[in-house]
């Protein structure tokens, strides 16, 4: 059965490549506390596994393909907010990234030259300590570009793969250890009390769990106004602000037989119905608990929209929220969510807006499309993928990669089809924040694109290193985990002291950040589980694009310099 199963394999290998996915998202799948290794280094054991147990032929093409649909994927879905981080002066979680991803590099590269490690030992040293393997993908194309024999690309190649297996759980875990216990030992902070603080800095006080509830959850209920109640004789603007610190608002009115739009001007009255909308508490003390709570279907029949939509427009960029609920033309809207980078963040009264945000809006039609065009473009859904915008990008991005070159030494090396097809992804991402109609890719095909793209590929590279994994692990011994750990904290201490000493980063937003400095998702999650808030991903936001981009590259650089 084995012997079948083996030929089966090499004869099918397109069918192999399908079963090591599979297993790779199996494989990581698994969770040990918080530790789980994720589909992409599942991968890698799985390919590793079954190219230890047949010599599964590995195209080349293939591979290639793959990751430069995964590279093109995270230049476009990172692209809004890293060239935009790179536009803002003194953005701190910007600069720590740099600090990080440069020091990752350099000890990478320290440590490659100490322990006597090659090329292809050095990479997986990076993509693995740093736990960015999408730098194994850079580096291939590196080592390709070298000049040598097959034998000895192969050879630097599978040992890229062994190294990456070796140093990645050390790396993934090792972040998650430091930002959540080592980090706060070292700055001698608690946790919760120090989110606490950052909360109540930006509105989110303990006594109202959320500008939270004003901004993102609310009600449209209708009630009679009774003779002697405090909002017949006020005008709707008045009535709207007896509530402190709350979003609520009067739509609409029956008067007799006639229903009229609550606009700000018009005198309430006893006898009347109103239609209200706003958070369920607040509601409740506005109206008092003697009201006479109505089910006016015509009254309550107010036409509600919600609409994603891109922060564009530079004079509302770099307002907070509390600022801009206080505009005339917010009223009626209510925020449900705010995506940066990819990440909800925090809905808060002191949270500053930046370009390249997505908004999730909700209210009446008319009103959610007269703010959606005050803040930018709405996001609308399309199922339609822009091929021209992808396979043009993707084909030049490559072109330019192969035709600007550097020296090094006596030789020309070549930016390389792999970065210049992320730089690629990067404008087109960008340009899409300025044109929504360009390039348009559905979420759904991105995510596609980077899970899928990025899972083959490394399992591919598993499956070529497969029968040679156990003698280059013997080569390398203990030395490999051992530099891997240096590779993983060293940046991460380095990092702290930058962020705290330099820059003076609230603890908070340093500790996310510095999860996102080494794109450990997971990490700036369990400072969110330590820390009882949300409030860390607002220094991972803008730390996480950056670093992925800059961590990608890493893999041209370390074996450039090590091989030269």
């Amino acid at each position: 059965m084995l012997v079948w199963l083996e030929q089966f394999l090499v004869r099918y290998p397109e069918l192999a490549l399908f079963l090591v996915i599979a297993a790779g998202y199996w494989i990581g799948s698994f969770r040990i506390g918080t530790l789980t290794l994720g589909p992409v280094t599942g991968a890698l054991f799985a390919g590793l596994l079954a190219g230890h147990f047949a010599p599964i032929p590995v195209s080349g093409m293939t591979k290639s393909f793959l990751f430069l649909l995964f590279l093109f994927g995270v230049g476009y879905s990172v692209g809004p907010q890293f060239v935009l981080a790179l536009k803002r002066n003194g953005a701190r979680p910007l600069l720590l990234a740099l600090c990080v991803s440069l020091t990752g590099l350099a000890t990478s590269i320290l440590v490659a030259k100490a322990f006597g490690f090659d090329a292809g030992f050095a990479a997986g040293l990076l993509s693995g300590g740093l736990t960015q393997s999408a730098a194994m993908g850079t580096a291939t194309d590196a080592i390709n570009g070298l000049g040598l024999p097959e034998a000895d690309r192969a050879r630097l190649i599978a040992h890229m793969a062994v190294a990456d297996a070796v140093c990645y759980i050390f790396g993934y875990a090792g972040v998650i250890l430091f930002c959540t216990t080592i980090a706060p030992a070292l700055l001698k902070i608690d946790l919760k009390i120090e989110a606490r603080k950052l909360e109540d800095s930006l509105g989110m006080t303990a006594a109202k769990p959320d500008l939270a509830s004003a901004w993102r959850k609310f009600e449209l209920r209708a009630y009679r106004l009774a003779e002697g109640m405090r909002l017949a004789g006020m005008s709707a603007a008045v009535a709207e602000t007896l509530v402190p610190n709350q979003r609520l608002f009067i739509h609409r009115i029956r008067r007799g037989q006639h229903i009229i739009d609550a606009a700000p001007d018009v005198t309430l009255e006893a006898g009347d119905m109103v239609a209200l909308s706003g958070p369920r508490q607040a509601i409740v003390e506005l109206i008092g608990p003697l009201a006479d709570e109505c089910e006016d279907r015509e009254l309550l029949d107010v036409p509600v929209a919600s609409a994603d939509v891109l922060v564009i427009n530079a004079n509302f960029a770099g307002s907070t929220l509390g600022d801009i609920s206080k505009q005339e033309w917010t009223r009626g809207v209510y925020l449900r969510s705010i995506k940066r980078g990819g990440e909800e963040i925090p809905v808060a009264a002191n949270v500053t807006l930046e370009r390249g945000d997505i908004l999730r809006i909700v209210g009446p039609d008319a009103l959610v499309q007269s703010a959606s065009s005050r803040i930018g473009a709405t996001i609308a859904p399309s199922a339609s993928i822009d091929f021209v915008v992808l396979g043009a990008a993707i084909f030049l991005g490559g072109l330019v990669g192969v035709l600007v070159t550097f020296p090094v030494g006596n030789v020309k090396i070549s930016l390389s089809t792999s970065v210049g097809v992320l730089l690629a992804g990067l404008l087109v991402g960008f340009l899409r924040t300025r044109h929504p109609l360009f390039g348009r890719i559905p979420d759904g095909a991105i995510g596609l694109m980077t899970s899928l793209g990025l899972a083959a590929f490394v399992g591919l590279t598993g499956i070529q290193a497969g029968p040679t994994f156990f003698s280059a692990l013997r080569e390398t011994g203990l030395g490999l985990f051992l530099g891997g750990v240096i590779v993983t904290l060293l940046p991460q201490f380095i990092g702290l002291l930058f962020g705290h000493l330099v820059l003076r980063m609230n603890p908070i937003l340093l500790l996310g950040a510095l999860a996102g400095a080494q794109t450990v998702t997971a990490a700036m999650a369990a400072v969110q589980e330590r820390s009882g808030s949300p409030v860390a991903v607002l220094g991972y936001a803008t730390a996480y694009p950056v670093a992925n981009i800059l961590l990608t590259m890493w893999g041209s650089i370390i074996v450039l310099v090590v091989a030269g």
